[in-house]
């Protein structure tokens, strides 16, 4: 009844593999709602390997059954944490494909859309008034990625980049300045967009709703984003759903001069 036990190196190196995948699935969805559902599935695994391997043929098939009935329910449910890591995978091989020049000639649509250092210069300069005036705003600036349901939600601007501007759309009395400005090929392209809000539930009690938008956004995409609070007039920025509190405007500068030509 207990040959189960006698493990190949092949079987060890099969739970090695099992376990890995089940560390790094963990890492990706913790603090996220799905982490109780995925801890009841790894349960309910553990159970039918259990009863597999004692010979219970009935409470096998029955979890075998409710497995693979649920199968096309756990894409329903994971959906976001899904789309999340391959998102993930389609910008490490994005990065990947800027860093080799004759994979950018094979695949000429993978280079970012680069801000310049004249529009950096202008929605820093922006960034660093609006902290100073408690004015909130929330910048997406587009790389590769599209973001047309993105903007498609708020209203087409297509003007020049300028401090002013910016300033102008933020200010609280402003019809564009509930939701998010998009920027992408140097240009300002829509305002009052809405974001995708971050289903995470670590994030400190300080973070608003623009902050977990922002989160949100760059967890789906390669867009970075700037947030500069309402209530204490603190910039932060986001890019790849982690979130940097700003101290110098300098600090801002170099982030996106990173992707600046």
């Amino acid at each position: 009844m207990l040959d189960f036990l006698h493990f190949s190196w092949v079987d060890i190196l099969d739970i090695l593999m099992v376990a890995l995948i089940i560390y790094l699935v963990f890492r990706w969805i913790r603090g996220s709602t799905a982490i109780n559902i995925f801890i009841a599935i790894i349960i309910v695994l553990v159970v039918r390997v259990i009863a597999e391997a004692v010979g219970m043929k009935m409470i096998s098939s029955l979890l075998g059954t409710l497995i693979d009935m649920g199968a096309v329910a756990l894409v329903v449910i994971f959906q976001p944490e899904v789309r999340r890591f391959l998102n993930s995978i389609g910008r490490k091989a994005g990065t990947t494909l800027e860093r080799q020049s004759f994979l950018q000639r094979i695949f000429p649509g993978w280079e970012a859309r680069r801000v310049d250092t004249r529009a950096v210069q202008e929605i820093t300069e922006a960034c660093r008034e609006m902290s100073a005036q408690k004015q909130g705003a929330l910048i997406v600036i587009q790389h590769k990625n599209s973001l047309e349901d993105i903007i498609a939600t708020g209203d087409v601007v297509d003007a020049e980049i300028g401090r002013r501007l910016l300033m102008n759309i933020f200010f609280k009395n402003s019809p564009l300045h509930d939701g998010a400005v998009v920027i992408g090929s140097g240009r300002i392209i829509a305002a009052r967009c809405t974001l995708p809000i971050t289903e995470r539930t670590d994030l400190p009690a300080r973070y608003g709703m623009r902050h977990k938008a922002a989160i949100g956004l760059s967890e789906q995409c390669d867009a970075d984003v700037i947030v500069v609070s309402e209530e204490t007039g603190g910039i932060s920025f986001v890019r790849g759903g982690q979130i940097s509190s700003i101290d110098t405007i300098n600090t801002l500068n170099l982030l996106l001069g990173e992707k600046a030509e």
